[in-house]
């Protein structure tokens, strides 16, 4: 079935010892929820792969923290001159409603999610007669496709639902693309992973058996002689009462030497757990996701919680930021709006906020340095400013250093 439908519509078909590598997004729409196999017999596609806490939890964090924040249009007027622009159609539209049926920071988390499991995130630009940008509207990604125009060379995005399909230019749609090989769509990390998504649901699957079904008997009774059925009857109702687990551990009965051992985990469930374990980091590896994020507490101190909590946000998040914004900046702005300095960041300053002793301490030092004046700290911490606070101060008993030697002589 799957070799058909890839051969009409021109995909190649490539075995793998774990089965069929797909990476194509019509593909995997075309998959269905389940997706590829594994080698572990388990098939993990996007869908599926969201019963699995760790591959979950790190397309949420990302997905959250892009809903989180929040993109703003700056115009540069020099090299270190630089305002916030508060009066353009688009303001509206990245920082309040995407359209009049989601808002901003919806629209974040849906794309955000969509580029954390499938590697593309899509949204219809959608402009007026005029032009001018009236909405966005998020896409799904599992049902567009990108393909290269043999003539101009640009990319063609075609978005398939059912039987109909429709074409759309670079102008028409916000493309926030991933790594991966190839040249105008990224790779699905939740497909490059697979594999260790699925040894993770695997051994989910098996500790579920061992301990919640009975997989391993809580302890053996042995009986000296054969007993009736009533006798084991009774047998199993009173052992089970007091040796039977909450998740449905029995004990099991043996005729012939009567005895009683307790049967405890052995060194291969132990390892079991040791994996389920690693499987944790080797999964956050794909997404680059500090361990602590990920409730896995084991190397995290008071000490390098907040050094981690940095490393997430230059070594994952800062990176997919500048895709968000160069691809809003071709998307959404015009080319004479470039000319003239107009871009796209991202506010981190709430994510990146130390402890308020930390925060504090810098704030003073700045406020001294004169690099910041108190209306603009207080506007950080979003409070109003007051009379008198937009005066930058120095030390008295600093100077310049063209002026030390006159100070000294005098």
């Amino acid at each position: 079935m799957f070799g058909r439908i890839a051969s009409l519509l021109g995909y190649e078909r490539k075995d793998t010892p774990a089965g069929i590598a797909v990476s194509d997004p019509a593909l995997l729409a075309l998959l269905g929820p389940t997706g590829s196999p594994t080698a572990a017999g388990i098939l993990v596609g996007p869908e599926s792969a969201l019963r699995n806490s760790v591959a979950f939890a790190s397309m949420k964090i990302i997905a959250e923290t892009l809903a989180q924040i929040t993109p703003l249009l700056y115009r540069r007027n020099g090299p270190d001159d630089h305002e916030r622009v508060a009066q353009h159609p688009l303001v509206p539209l990245i920082t309040k409603a995407a359209n009049s049926w989601t808002p901003a920071s919806e629209f974040r988390l849906v794309l955000g999610f969509h580029y954390a499991a499938l590697g593309n995130a899509y949204a219809f630009v959608n402009r007026d007669g005029s032009g001018r940008i009236v909405e966005l509207i998020p896409l799904d990604s599992r049902f567009v496709s990108v393909v290269q125009d043999i003539t101009t060379l640009q990319p063609v995005y075609r978005l398939t639902i059912g039987d109909q399909n429709r074409e759309f230019g670079r102008d028409e749609i916000l493309h926030i693309r991933g790594p991966g090989l190839y040249t105008y769509r990224g790779e699905s990390p939740v497909q490059l992973a697979r594999e260790a998504i699925g040894l993770s649901m695997t051994l989910e699957s098996h500790c579920a058996s061992l301990f919640g079904r009975g997989a391993k008997p809580s302890g053996i009774l042995k009986l000296k002689k054969k007993a009736t059925d009533e006798i084991l009857k009774k047998l199993r109702v009173s052992f089970g009462n007091i040796y039977g687990g909450p998740g449905g551990e029995r004990t099991a009965i043996l005729e012939e030497d009567q005895d009683f051992q307790q049967i405890q985990l052995s060194s291969v469930d132990s390892q079991t757990l040791e994996m389920r374990r690693f499987q944790v980091e080797e999964i956050s590896r794909f997404w680059r996701i500090p361990l602590h994020m990920l409730n896995e507490l084991d190397r995290a101190t008071h000490n390098n919680a907040e050094s981690m909590g940095q490393q997430f946000l230059t070594f994952c998040l800062l990176p997919i930021l500048k895709l968000w914004q160069d691809a809003m900046a071709i998307s959404l702005l015009s080319p004479e709006e470039r000319d003239a300095g107009y871009y796209f960041e991202f506010l981190v300053d709430d994510i990146a906020k130390a402890d308020i002793a930390a925060r504090f301490t810098a704030y003073s030092q700045a406020i001294n340095a004169g690099v910041f004046n108190p209306n603009e700290v207080r506007a950080i911490e979003g409070r109003a400013p007051y009379a008198g606070g937009e005066i930058f101060t120095r030390p008295v008993n600093t100077a310049a250093v063209a002026n030390a030697g006159g100070a000294a002589n005098a």
